[in-house]
């Protein structure tokens, strides 16, 4: 695998644990999960700058976002006890679905 994708890969992971981390600190009034949340987007917007050297960032952003988006959906309804209905989960298919297009279909992945 190149390494943009694992870099892309590992910045879907620090943004999420981030956006988690987020919630977690209840608006910043809790210290360590708000302290994670500032090192966890730095380390996932540092991720993003490596994959940027190879992937266009519109294309980019859409992936990393569009994963992001989808894996903080499956941790609110997890951990959160947030609901998902019919509609939200159709919604999220469509994101998967958008980005498979882009990765399998599009040649705009790579500059």
């Amino acid at each position: 695998m190149p390494t943009h994708y694992i870099a892309l890969i590992f910045a879907v992971i620090f943004e999420t644990v981030g956006t988690t981390a987020l919630q977690a600190s209840q608006q910043f009034t809790r210290f360590w999960p708000a302290v994670l949340c500032v090192i966890s987007y730095a380390a996932a917007f540092y991720l993003l700058s490596l994959a940027l050297k190879y992937m266009p960032v519109g294309i980019l952003y859409a992936v990393w976002s569009g994963f992001g988006i989808v894996m903080i959906a499956v941790i609110g309804f997890i951990v959160f006890g947030q609901k998902l209905d019919l509609w939200a989960i159709l919604g999220l298919a469509m994101i998967i679905g958008g980005i498979l297009v882009i990765h399998l279909l599009s040649s705009s992945t790579t500059h």
